[in-house]
């Protein structure tokens, strides 16, 4: 049948009734999902969502973006049900009575995009069985090339007194071939799952497995007021990021670049970089591995 979801075997399409037994509850961290078979951008969807009132805990999953975002504006595509679109929606700033979570501080925001790499990281090596790391802040590199990449977004309150919203969009390459894989300006190339040779490739579980991991890896966080140190984070990111002891050029948000050599990563998140003159802490910028 012309158009039917199912004419691609490799592919096929999700179940959005199994995914809400799966992942909404109201214990967990997961309150409302959506499935959609086409959207312009998760990330919009769920931004949307949230400038609207949209309490914590909304999942948005497409089939196909027609206009998905990764970082500096650049275009994040793959043909329909070839990936993983997802975006959630978090208010880390309110207190959670019912899971005892008090609010946490808009200046621990920054560990959000991080602590997604790291569900990705373990979802990738538990199900697809393969060796990944995570170039700083927010790509997961599967033999050197670019699988997925996670876009975190502020979304102003009506009330200016209030916290923002983070939208939390991750993109995950899962069966896309050699002819169908994005470009990527920086000049990182790009893999999928299957490419690279994953024992799974069927997007239910690996989606499933993410999300738990990311909402188990939010609730520790949430439970210590955001404290990356205290409830692993740091230590786990600084685990599975291979842009710690590399050579690196950063691109920084002002045009310049800083080449030397990533040592750490500091209690807020930030790549420590040692230069020629001396230590810098980037919060922000491209990363190149230069070796």
């Amino acid at each position: 049948m012309p158009g039917s979801p199912y004419t691609d075997l490799d592919r096929p399409p999700l179940d959005e009734r199994r995914l809400r037994r799966a992942l909404v509850s109201p214990h967990g961290p997961w309150t409302r999902l959506e499935l959609r078979t086409e959207t312009a951008s998760t990330n919009a969807d769920v931004a949307g969502a949230a400038r609207s009132g949209e309490p914590e805990g909304l999942v948005v999953v497409a089939e196909r973006q027609t206009a998905g975002r990764g970082r500096r504006g650049r275009v994040w595509q793959s043909p329909p049900r070839a990936g993983i679109a997802v975006s959630v929606l978090l208010r880390p700033g309110e207190p959670d009575a019912h899971h005892g979570w008090d609010a946490v501080p808009t200046s621990e925001y920054g560990w959000l995009p991080l602590l997604a790499g790291v569900a990705l990281v373990e979802t990738v090596e538990r199900l697809a069985e393969l060796d990944s790391n995570l170039k700083w802040p927010n790509d997961l590199l599967v033999d050197g090339a670019k699988c997925a990449g996670i876009l975190a977004e502020t979304v102003p309150a009506v009330d200016p007194k209030a916290p923002p919203a983070i939208v939390l969009g991750i993109g995950l390459n899962v069966t896309l071939r050699a002819d169908e894989l994005p470009e990527n300006p920086t000049g990182l190339p790009a893999t999928s799952l299957k490419l690279a040779g994953a024992k799974a490739t069927d997007r239910a579980p690996l989606l499933m497995a993410l999300l738990r991991s990311l909402g188990n890896w939010y609730g520790r966080w949430r439970a210590l007021a955001g404290d990356a140190e205290a409830s692993g984070l740091r230590d786990a990111y600084v685990d599975a990021c291979g842009t710690i002891g590399r050579e690196v050029r950063v691109l920084l948000p002002t045009g310049d670049d800083l080449v030397g050599t990533a040592t750490s990563l500091d209690l807020d998140g930030r790549l420590v970089v040692r230069a020629a003159d001396g230590e810098h802490r980037v919060a922000a910028g491209d990363v190149l591995h230069l070796r």
